[in-house]
Order: structure tokens, then sequence, then C-alpha cells
């Protein structure tokens, strides 16, 4: 006798005949895609499977199996699909969504899997023995990883149906069990046939293993992306919301920044600076936190209907990183153009000896933060309390063609045309005062209150003719920056009395 399959229809168990069984699992198929979109399309099926139990309770042949021939006596008297009333309209409605009757679907088959049933569902949709397709993925994964490539894309993509029998239930045939669009499926593991058991042992064997690696490494993975986010956020929260000043205040060749947060207030426009911190917060939190979800899934591996999160977070970080760039581009071009403006102020006397002395010293303001690049002979100083910035004005002193003493004031900065450029530059505010035989400088220039910082820089150059003495104090030769026989060394020892020869600046032994 062939091998049976047992199966529930109706609340009624029943074994058929294997080639009766895949018969009546095509009709019934064809039956749940005729009635599916239809109204009241769930009672019409599941009354056609009452009456198609009835009709086999009436036709039991040899110990109770139902054999192909009573599933075509069944349906000479229930009638091919295609034969039941719908109406025109319906039938109409049916075709133009693409139905057909005798359609079938590739899904991943949970309830028949050793990993993730990919195979088992191929097994149903061709009516063949699925170790046909695992040795095949097997094959396939030999040349270059290629079958792991295909069987994680099927994975993803397919719908998963479970096949269980749902003995007693009006719901279902229990032969076949609906989900993600796919009601009917092969059910029965009798149905691989007696050759391929072994193999499909070997292979369940196989699949656990590989489970078990893969969790193992699933974990690992979880916990290395759990920690790194974590550390991540806190610094950014530590550095950026907190301000904690150890975090972030370190002392960098060529680069030192205090408050890098604070910094945003003179860098965009006042109105807008709660919205770019609350934006540079958002798109940087949101993938953060994100990965942290996402890493504690993979440790503890839950299932959550989460899908709703993950798409309102992303759609939050696309419109908090999309407004952040727009507001920063648009700031962007306030640096697009640079300008320079000079101004040229002559001593009315040419003494043997020039006093240079300082006036308003960085010792005497009061400022919170500060920028210094040492290499570009630039820094700048922020007060927090009335938003004031002032630049450090370094000092360049050359030999003078003409025989004239004169200064030179050199304003620079950045604006979103060269006109904008100019007057940034021009609004730089700088205090300097020429008296017989002496020049007071100030150590630095002020940016106007209520700016934002455009790369405003400022210089002085002092121009003196040959065999001039030039006298300095200790703030000035601070000021004063490395031309020709001046060198590092000597502005340390502090030098007061310097000379201009035809080599340049020098000190006086």
């Amino acid at each position: 006798m062939d091998k049976t399959i047992n199966i529930n229809l109706g609340g009624i168990l029943f074994s058929l005949e294997e080639d009766a069984y895949h018969a009546l699992r095509d009709y019934l198929q064809s039956i749940d895609m005729k009635f599916r979109n239809a109204e009241g399309g769930n009672e019409t099926i599941e009354d056609i499977e009452l009456r198609i139990a009835e009709i086999f309770q009436s036709q039991r042949g040899t110990a109770g199996v139902i054999t192909r021939q009573n599933v075509d006596n069944m349906i000479s008297v229930i009638g091919q699909p295609e034969d039941f009333g719908l109406t025109e309209e319906e039938d109409k409605d049916l075709s133009g969504k693409g139905h057909s009757f005798h359609r079938k679907y590739l899904y991943r088959n949970s309830s028949a899997k050793i990993i993730g049933g990919v195979c088992s569902g191929m097994g149903d949709y061709f009516n063949t023995d699925p170790v046909w397709f695992r040795i095949l993925f097997i094959i396939l994964t030999l040349m270059y990883g290629l079958g792991i490539f295909i069987y994680i894309v099927l994975w993803i993509a397919l719908p998963s149906v479970s096949t269980n029998s749902s003995a007693g239930s009006n719901h279902t045939s229990g032969l076949y069990r609906y989900n993600s669009g796919n009601r009917y499926g092969n059910t029965d593991p009798a149905s691989t046939t007696s050759s391929g058991n072994a193999v499909n042992e070997v292979f369940g064997a196989m699949g656990k293993g590989i489970y078990i690696i893969a969790r193992v490494f699933l974990i690992i993975l979880g916990v290395l992306l759990l920690a790194c986010a974590f550390l991540a956020l806190f610094s950014f929260i530590m550095v950026f919301i907190l301000k904690f000043p150890s975090a972030f205040a370190t002392d960098i060749t060529g680069f030192h920044l205090t408050w890098i947060p604070d910094f945003i207030n003179y860098l965009v426009e006042p109105g807008l600076v709660p919205w770019v911190k609350a934006l540079i917060i958002a798109t940087v939190s949101i993938p953060l936190l994100m990965i942290i979800y996402g890493a504690i899934r993979l440790i503890f591996w839950f299932r959550a209907n989460d899908g709703y999160l993950w798409l309102t977070g992303l759609i939050i970080w696309l419109l908090s990183a999309a407004a952040l760039s727009v507001i920063m581009f648009n700031e962007g071009i306030g640096f697009a153009e640079y300008a320079k403006a000079e101004s040229q102020n002559y001593f009315y006397s040419n003494p043997d000896t020039l006093f240079i002395l300082s006036g308003a010293e960085l010792s005497d303001l009061d400022y919170d933060n500060e920028i210094v690049l040492p290499n570009e002979d630039y820094s700048i100083f922020f007060s927090d309390n009335d938003k004031q910035m002032f630049v450090y004005t370094p000092l360049d002193i050359l030999p003078s063609q003409d025989g004239e003493n004169r200064l030179v004031v050199i304003k620079k900065s950045a604006g979103r045309s060269k006109r904008h450029a100019l007057e940034n530059a021009n609004s730089l505010l700088y205090n300097y005062e020429i008296t017989g035989d002496t020049l007071i400088i100030d150590e630095y220039s002020t940016i106007p209150q209520g700016s934002k910082w455009s790369f405003h820089n400022l210089s002085l150059r002092l121009f003196v003719p040959y065999g001039t003495v030039i006298y300095m104090d200790e703030n000035t030769v601070r000021q004063l920056r490395s031309i020709n026989n001046f060198n590092d060394s000597e502005r340390r020892h502090k030098k007061s009395y310097w000379i201009m020869t035809d080599n340049g600046l020098s000190s006086i032994k």
C-alpha cells in the first residue's frame, strides 16, 4: 500500500494516499484563490471544506483511506472552482487583480525548517524532496560562498509560512495554515522520500551546529556594538550636552579647543544656535540609540513588533540630518569669499630709537574659551558672558625701503561675497597710538558684539629704516613673529633692544 498522509479537514481526521493528498491540496488552493478577496470569502471556503469532509466521510475506502478516485469523485460532486457562482462583477474584479486559480506561491516553510525553512518551502513549491535543494545550496556555497548569499537573500525576501496541523480548528483545513499570503502548503514530513530522511537528519544536525555558531557570533557582535555605541553616546553626552571639562579640554600641538559646543554660538547666526544644537543631538544620538537597541536584540534574540519604531527613527533622523545640512550649507556660504583691507600710518619723525610698548593686554581680558593655532600664528578668545570675540594680533618688523617709519594694519575676513567679506574685515576693532618716537599697540583686536566668527584676522607690519634701534617691552616681544636673524630662542630670552640691519631685525647683544 502506498504511504498515507494524515490531515485534519473540517475538524475530522482523514488519511489520504499521497497522490490524493496532492490533488486535494491543489483543489483547495484553487478555491482559496477564487474566494479570498470576495465578500464573505472566508465563510464560503469554510463551508466548502465542511462539504468536502462530509463527502469523504461517505466515501471512505479500504481501511478508511481516501484515494485519488475519492478526490476526483468529490470534485465531480462539488465542481471546479471556475464553475462556482461568482457574479460577473466579482469575476472581473478578481481577474483584474491578476489572480490565477492554480497559482503557486514560493515561501519559507517554518514548520519543517533546518535553518530558515527556505529549502522546505522550495520543496513544497516544486513538489519535490527539499533535500535536493539543500545539497544544491551546499554546492553553491563551495563556489566562493555564493550559496550563503543566495540563501540569506531568499530568507529575507520570502514570507514565512507555518504548515503545522491544527486539529479541531474551524478556520483552517488542518492540511494547511494560512500565513503571509499563502494558505496552503505541504505539511507532512512523510512526504519526504525515505532516501532523503538520512540526509535530512545530517543536515538537521549541521543546521543546529550552524545555528549555535551563528548565535554565538551574533552575541559577540551585539556585545561589541553595544559597548561601542554606548561609549560613543556617553562621550557625546558628556562633551556636547554636559560639557564635562576633562572630556575634551586637551592640549594638542597645533590646536587647542576648550569647549567645542560653545563655539557653535559664534559660528552660526544667534537665532539658529538652539536649532543647530538640537539637530546635532538628534543626528548623532538617534543612530547610536538604534544601534544600542539592535545590539540588545542580537544579544537576547527576542521578537518585537518594532517595525514602526525603526521607521519612525529613520524618518526623524533623515529630517534632522537634512535640516542640519541645509542650515550648515547656508551658513557655510558666509565663508565663500575672503577679503583683505589695509591702512597705513606714517610717523611724524624718524627717530634713531623707536619705542614699542603694549597697550591692552590679553591678561586683562575675562575670556572663557579659546582656539589656538600656533603654526598659523592665530588665536581667538571667547567671552561667554557678553558674547565677545578677541583675535590675537601678531607683529612683523621689516626694513623700510623709502627710509620712512610707517605702520600697516592688515585686516582679513570671510563673507558671502567680496563686499561682505570686506565689510566684515573693516568691522574689526583695533586700538594703537603713534606719539613721537613711541608706538603703543594692543595685543588683540575685537570682533563687534553680535557678529559671528568669519575667520577674522588682524596683523601689524612695522617698517623702519636701516640702523634704527628698537626698544620693546615683554608683551610686544611676544607679539613679534620670527623674521630673518630673529629666532624663537631670542624671543624666549625677551631681548628688549633690537636693531634693523641689512639682514633684517637682530637683537643687540
